[in-house]
């Protein structure tokens, strides 16, 4: 007859393939929940004893291996002290030290929560400098300004040092008293069972002490303003640059240092030249004749200037011509990138041709002629 208890695997949650430690953390974040003596829940109790009966087999290696050959059916002729102590609920004082490593790791595991929150609490203080947050914005500049470089004003809402409370959070002229609730110490104590657990003081939130906070800034200590700051682009950038503006972030609190203003670059597409890197492509149109014959031309660069390029005879359409020194600054080295003249060889139609020409039948039959006189081209080219 089949068994009809549910896969061990399955009760703690974990793979097959789990190892000891998986399993042992799964049964941790279970004890914490359903232990009778945590959980008040009627159904609590048959929940744990499942949980524990499937640790009880997957923690012991030998066990784990008879339960992965012959599933549930390996412990079927058990003696009946063997199956009681596998059902068995441990209490709280057998799992501090079979699971949660003793006392210690037992308040870290089932009451971690609370004894963070009341560290945290304690070391909370007014008086406690903390840096303050960094704030992240993203710039656009056209590419000339990314060629130049340049300075723009970028608005940030900022968070500055309250001027009432000088960043303190209080009135300062009425000061601070000690809680009365905690006396000072952020935290209050609490028994329960056989322990001792510290929560943070509800009066003072951890603080330690009793104060009016300051009007002006309800107590943060930093009120928010709008800011224009300049930043400095330097020649060179790309998209995805990032520059960074020191303490031009959010106010730090209690005389703590402010945070950074981090600004990522995008350099905005242009209608003449493409970028790839620190080189830049324009594309030129030619004429047939040029492009066979050879020719010499004037072509713009994003400094503003122009320079002749010479196009050599037999140029193909797409080859590119490389122009030194005529590309970006290198943003993390000296001297410049290069330019690519692409070549692109515009050929005319008939109909153009016979606006220009008087005789455009003349011109067709002096293309047929020198079509004859040409090589036929190699049709597929192998890349």
């Amino acid at each position: 007859m089949p068994s009809t208890k549910r896969d061990y695997y399955e009760v703690l949650g974990v793979p097959r393939s789990a190892s000891q430690e998986e399993i042992k953390k799964a049964f941790r974040r279970l004890a914490r929940k359903y232990h009778p003596d945590i959980n008040k829940d009627p159904d609590a109790q048959e929940k744990f004893k499942e949980i524990n009966e499937a640790y009880q087999v997957l923690s012991d290696p030998e066990k784990r291996k008879l339960y992965d050959t012959y599933g549930h059916a390996a412990f079927e002729g058990m003696g009946a002290q063997e199956q009681a102590y596998q059902q068995n609920i441990p209490s709280l004082e057998e799992l501090l030290n079979e699971v949660f490593g003793g006392r210690g790791g037992f308040f870290e595991d089932i009451f971690g929560s609370i004894f963070e929150s009341a560290t945290r609490g304690r070391r909370r203080t007014r008086h406690r400098p903390t840096r303050g947050e960094d704030i992240y914005r993203t710039v656009e500049v056209s590419l000339e300004d990314a060629y130049r470089g340049t300075t723009i004003n970028v608005d940030v809402d900022r968070e500055v040092e309250c001027e009432a409370c000088r960043g303190m959070g209080y009135d300062q002229s009425k000061g601070v008293k000690t809680c009365p609730t905690c006396g000072g110490s952020g935290q209050v104590v609490q028994r329960q069972f056989f322990m001792t657990i510290a929560q943070t003081c509800p009066t003072c939130h951890g603080e330690g002490v009793v104060y009016e906070p300051c009007k002006a800034c309800g107590g943060r200590g930093t009120v928010r303003k709008r800011e224009s700051i300049k930043v400095r682009i330097p020649p060179g950038v790309d998209t995805g640059s990032k520059l960074v503006v020191e303490g031009k972030g959010h106010a730090g609190r209690f005389g703590g240092p402010p945070g950074n203003l981090y600004i990522q670059v995008k350099v905005k597409p242009h209608k003449v030249f493409q970028r790839k890197g620190d080189d830049l492509y324009v594309d030129v149109n030619l004429t047939y004749p040029e492009a066979v014959l050879g020719t010499e031309i004037e072509v713009p660069t994003i400094s503003g200037e122009k320079v002749k390029v010479k196009i050599p005879p037999g140029t193909q359409h797409g080859e590119l011509i490389k122009v030194s020194g005529y590309g970006m600054p290198r943003l993390k080295g000296g001297g410049k990138g290069d330019m690519y003249v692409r070549a692109n060889i515009e050929v005319p139609k008939i109909g153009v041709l016979e606006k220009v020409f008087k005789d455009g039948k003349k011109v067709e039959k002096l293309l047929k002629e020198l079509k004859e006189l040409l090589p036929e081209p190699e049709r597929i080219r192998e890349r």
